[in-house]
C-alpha cells in the first residue's frame, strides 16, 4: 500500500505541456485542409425603409435542411461564407421583427448575392422557435435553456460534463451537480420527475450521451403551477424532438478509459393520431484501485492522534430507460402516459490500517477489509387527460396520475485479524402516488393558471448489524445497532398563476399553497414523530426585451427543502470503527428566499449575466462531533444553519470567425454560514468559484477541434469545513464520416496528470480532520454517433401534467 502525498496545483511542466497542445491543436486548425473552395456574398436589405440590416443571422444548409455555415451580418448588411464547396444549398435569413426567408442556391464559382430583401412581420408573436437557428442559450421569463445539439461538443461527452457549460450549474470535485452553489434542486426529465433523477442522479448523467439531449432548462425561478422544493431551482432535461410523420433518432456507442463502455439511444415514431418517443442507454463504470488518506487530531483532557491509510476500487453498472405515448383521440382530447426504469449495481473492495495513539488511552493499531455491494432499482409511470375546449383550443382542463418507486440496497461486510467483524444490512424503499387537476384559461393578453394535488408518499428503512462472534464463528444480531423505520408524508397544494404579455414585455406572478403532514415510525425502539406545517410560497417573475436585442429580467420566489429519505433515516452507517454517519427523523423544512436580476444581449456575441441575493434560516446541515469517551466522530443533520448567499453567473459565446468560436461558463456566489454547534456559534464564510472556458476551430472535410479548460475554487461542505480546489484541461475531435448520419469523436481529459487528490478539512470544537481521496485525472475516450429517420409533422403532447419538485436528494 502507497502513502498519498497531496499535490494540490498542477505542477509548472504540466501547465507548459498543456498550453503547448493547446498551440499545436490551433496552428493545425489554420493550416490543415486548404483546397480551392467557393465564397459566398450578399447584403440584407430592410423592404419598408430599404435600409441595411445589421446583425441578421444568415444560415447555409444543406438541400437537407442540415446546417454547413453561419454567419451575421455587418454593420454594412453583408455577410460573407468563405471555403464553401460547390454544390446545392438553401440560405436561411432569421431575426426577431422578420419574417424567416429562404433562398435556393446552386454555387459553382465565387457567388454575389447580391441586394437581399426581407420583410417585418405584421404582428408580435409571443414565441418564435425555428429549428438551428437558435442561439446555444435563450433567456425566458423564468428560466434560461442551453441548446446542446448546437454544441458540437455534445457529440463526445456526456450530460454531465456538458453540464458544465450550462448558466448557473457546476460540478464540484465529486462531480456532484451544484445549481447556484446549492445542492438542493429537483432534476426533470421532459417537465416530468423521474425516478432515475432520485436515487443517483450522477450515475445516470454520467451514462446518459449529450448527443441524445436536445437542450437543459435551468428554471431559476419556478411559477407556482410547480411544488415548491429545491431551494436552487429545477434543471430540466429534454429528450424529445418535434417530429414530423414518420421517424427518427440517434444511437451512440462510447467507451472511456479507464472507466468503461457505455451505449445511449433516442427515438422518436409518429404514424397518424399515434406518437411514441423514447430514450435509454447504460454504462460501466469501474474506478481501478486508489490510495487514501484520513487523520484527525483531537484537543482536550486526552488529546489522541487518528491515522487511517487505505486503498479502494470499485465496479458499478447502471441502465435506464424511458418512453412517452401520446393519442389524439380527436382536436379537442388528448391522452398520454409515461414509463420509465432505471437500474444500477455496483461492488467495492478497500482496505484500511488504522493507527490511534495518545497518552492517556491504550494505542490501537488495526487492519480492515471491506467488501459491499449495493443495488437500487426504480420505475414509475404515469398517464394524463387533456381536454380542450371549441371555443378556445389553449383553453385546457387536464387531469393526471402518477405512481413511482424506487429501492436501494446495500450491504457491508467488514473483516479484521484484530477487531471482531461485523456486517451491516440497510434495505430501502421508498413509493410515492399524485393526483392532479390543471387548469388553463388564456384572456385575451392574460394568462390563468390554476390546480390543486396531493401527493402520498411512504418511505421504509430495514437496517441490520450483525457482529462476529469469535467462539462460534458465526454473525449474530445486535438490537442495539438494528431498527425497523417507516416515514409517510402527505402533501395537499393548491396554486394560481397569472401572466400578461405587454409588447416587448412580459410579468408573471403566482401563489402557491402546501399543507405537509409527516409521521415516522421507529418500530424497534417504539417511538415516533408527527409533523405539520403550512407553507404560502409566492413567486413573481419580469422580463422586458429591447429593441437592439437586448433584454432584462427580474424574479422573487420562496423555495423550501423537505429532508428526504436519506437525511431522515436514522440508519448508522458504521463501516469505518472510528467514524459513525446519520440521519435525522426530527429534521423540519427550510425555506429560502431567492431574488434574481440578469442581463441579455444576443447580437454577433450572445452575453447572459445574472446576479443572485439569497438567504434563509434552519437550513439543514452535516454537524460532526467527536465522543473523547469512544474515540468516534458522530455526524448527523440539523436544522441548525443561517445561510446568506450573493452570486452571479457569465455565460458568454462570442464567432472569433467563422471557423473558430469561444464560449465561457463563470459561476461566483459568496457564502455566510453560521449556526451552534455544541453551544459554540461558528462561522463559515468564502467564496466559491467554478469557471468552464472552451474554443473550437473547424478544420475543414468534417472535422472540428475544441480545447476546455475547467477550474474550481474551495466549496463548503457545511458549518465546520471545505474541500479544495482544482484545475483540469480537456481536448477533443470530431469528425463526420458519413454526411449527417455518422460522426466520429475522440477526447481526452488531462493527459499529463494521471491522478487529482481531493481533499476534505473539516473542524470542530476539540478536533480536526483530514481527508484525502485520490482519484483518476487522466482519462482518453472516443465515441460514434448515428443518426437515422424520415420524418413529416409533428407529435402533439399533453401541455400539463405532473410535476412532483419538492423532495431533497
Amino acid at each position: 500500500m502507497g502513502t498519498v502525498y497531496p499535490n494540490l496545483t498542477m505542477k509548472p511542466k504540466n501547465i507548459i505541456l498543456s498550453l503547448l497542445l493547446t498551440v499545436l491543436i490551433l496552428l493545425a486548425a489554420k493550416t490543415s485542409y486548404a483546397q480551392v473552395k467557393t465564397t459566398i456574398t450578399g447584403v440584407v436589405v430592410d423592404s419598408i425603409s430599404q435600409k441595411l440590416v445589421d446583425y441578421i443571422t444568415v444560415n447555409l444548409k444543406t438541400n437537407n435542411n442540415m446546417s454547413v455555415k453561419v454567419a451575421v451580418t455587418k454593420p454594412d448588411g453583408s455577410f460573407t461564407f468563405i471555403g464553401v464547396q460547390p454544390g446545392k444549398y438553401i440560405i436561411t435569413m432569421v431575426a426577431v421583427g422578420y419574417q424567416k426567408k429562404n433562398i435556393n442556391i446552386d454555387v459553382k464559382q465565387n457567388t454575389n448575392l447580391g441586394a437581399i430583401i426581407i420583410s417585418p412581420t405584421s404582428n408580435n408573436l409571443k414565441e418564435v422557435s425555428i429549428k438551428a437557428d437558435k442561439p446555444i442559450v435563450k433567456q425566458e421569463i423564468d428560466r434560461i435553456s442551453y441548446d446542446l445539439q448546437a454544441d458540437p461538443e455534445s457529440k463526445v461527452n456526456s450530460v454531465l460534463e456538458m453540464l458544465r457549460k450550462v448558466p448557473y450549474v457546476s460540478l464540484d470535485a465529486d462531480d456532484n451537480i451544484l445549481l447556484k452553489g446549492n445542492t438542493s434542486y429537483k432534476i426533470f426529465i421532459n417537465g416530468k420527475p423521474s425516478s432515475m433523477m432520485e436515487r443517483d442522479p450522477k450515475s445516470i448523467l454520467r451514462s446518459m450521451p449529450a448527443s441524445t439531449i436536445q437542450r437543459i432548462e435551468i428554471i431559476t425561478i419556478p411559477p407556482s403551477k410547480y411544488d415548491a422544493e429545491g431551494l436552487a431551482g429545477i434543471i430540466n432535461i429534454i429528450t424529445n424532438k418535434k417530429v414530423d410523420e414518420g421517424y427518427n433518432g440517434t444511437l451512440n456507442a462510447n467507451y472511456r478509459y479507464p472507466n468503461g463502455p457505455g451505449l445511449g439511444t433516442s427515438f422518436t415514431v409518429k404514424e397518424g393520431k399515434l406518437g411514441i418517443n423514447g430514450y435509454g442507454g447504460g454504462s460501466i463504470y469501474n474506478i481501478p484501485q486508489t490510495d487514501n488518506l484520513n487523520t484527525r487530531v483531537t484537543t482536550g483532557s486526552s488529546p489522541t492522534n487518528l491515522v487511517q491509510q487505505g486503498n479502494n476500487s470499485s465496479d458499478s453498472r447502471s441502465a435506464y430507460f424511458g418512453t412517452e405515448i401520446s393519442y389524439e383521440i380527436d382536436s379537442l382530447k388528448l391522452i398520454s402516459a409515461q414509463f420509465n426504469i432505471n437500474g444500477n449495481r455496483s461492488t467495492g473492495d478497500s482496505y484500511q490500517a488504522t493507527l490511534l495513539t495518545g497518552p492517556f488511552i491504550p494505542s490501537q493499531n488495526y487492519n480492515l477489509t471491506n467488501a459491499s455491494n449495493g443495488k437500487g432499482n426504480g420505475v414509475d409511470a404515469s398517464v394524463n387527460y387533456q381536454l380542450g375546449f371549441k371555443a378556445n383550443k389553449n383553453q385546457l382542463l387536464t387531469f393526471s396520475y402518477r405512481y413511482y418507486d424506487y429501492t436501494n440496497k446495500s450491504f457491508a461486510g467488514l473483516s479484521s485479524q484484530t477487531i471482531p467483524g461485523y456486517n451491516q444490512d440497510n434495505n430501502a424503499f421508498f413509493s410515492e402516488q399524485t393526483i392532479q387537476a390543471d387548469y388553463v384559461q388564456p384572456l385575451k393578453k392574460v394568462n390563468f393558471e390554476a390546480g390543486i394535488k396531493a401527493i402520498f408518499r411512504n418511505n421504509s428503512s430495514n437496517f441490520q448489524y450483525d457482529t462476529l462472534n469469535v467462539v462460534t464463528g458465526r454473525y449474530g444480531l445486535k438490537p442495539a445497532f438494528s431498527n425497523n423505520f417507516n416515514n409517510t408524508q402527505d402533501i395537499l397544494a393548491a396554486y394560481n398563476t397569472w401572466q400578461y404579455g405587454g409588447k416587448g414585455w412580459g410579468i408573471k406572478v403566482g401563489l402557491r399553497m402546501e399543507q405537509t403532514i409527516t409521521d415516522a415510525n421507529f418500530l424497534s425502539s417504539a417511538s415516533t414523530v408527527h409533523q405539520n406545517y403550512f407553507n404560502v410560497v409566492p413567486s413573481v417573475a419580469f422580463n422586458m426585451d429591447f429593441k437592439d436585442r437586448s433584454g432584462i429580467n427580474f424574479g422573487y420566489t420562496q423555495r423550501l427543502q423537505r429532508p428526504g429519505i436519506n437525511r431522515l433515516n436514522p440508519f448508522v452507517d458504521r463501516s469505518n470503527p472510528n467514524f459513525e454517519t446519520s440521519g435525522n427523523p426530527n429534521l423540519g423544512p427550510t425555506v429560502i428566499n431567492d431574488f434574481q436580476l440578469g442581463y441579455h444581449i444576443s447580437k454577433k456575441a450572445q452575453l447572459n449575466i445574472g446576479l443572485t441575493y439569497d438567504f434563509a434560516k434552519s437550513l439543514v446541515l452535516l454537524v460532526s462531533n467527536f465522543d473523547p469517551a469512544t474515540n468516534i466522530t458522530n455526524s448527523t443533520y440539523q436544522n441548525i444553519g443561517k445561510a446568506t448567499g450573493v452570486g452571479t453567473n457569465i455565460n458568454f459565446n462570442y464567432p472569433i470567425t467563422q471557423k473558430w468560436n469561444f464560449s465561457l461558463n463563470a459561476n461566483m456566489m459568496y457564502f455566510w454560514l453560521t449556526g451552534e454547534v455544541d453551544g459554540v456559534l461558528q462561522t463559515n464564510r468564502f467564496l466559491t468559484e467554478s469557471i468552464s472556458a472552451s474554443t473550437g476551430y473547424v478544420l475543414g472535410n468534417g472535422w472540428r477541434a475544441t480545447v476546455s479548460l475547467n477550474t474550481n475554487g474551495r466549496n463548503p461542505t457545511g458549518l465546520q469545513g471545505s474541500s479544495n480546489g482544482w484545475a483540469s484541461t480537456s481536448y477533443s475531435i470530431n469528425k463526420e464520416v458519413v454526411k449527417n448520419k455518422l460522426t466520429f469523436s475522440a477526447g481526452m481529459n488531462n493527459p499529463f496528470t494521471k491522478y487529482r487528490y481531493n481533499i476534505t478539512e473539516t473542524s470542530g470544537n476539540d478536533f480536526t480532520q483530514n481527508i484525502t481521496n485520490q482519484v483518476y485525472f487522466r482519462s482518453y475516450r472516443v465515441s460514434l454517433n448515428y443518426s437515422f429517420g424520415k420524418l413529416k409533422s409533428n407529435i402533439k403532447k399533453a401541455k400539463r401534467g405532473i410535476n412532483n419538485d419538492d423532495v431533497a436528494k
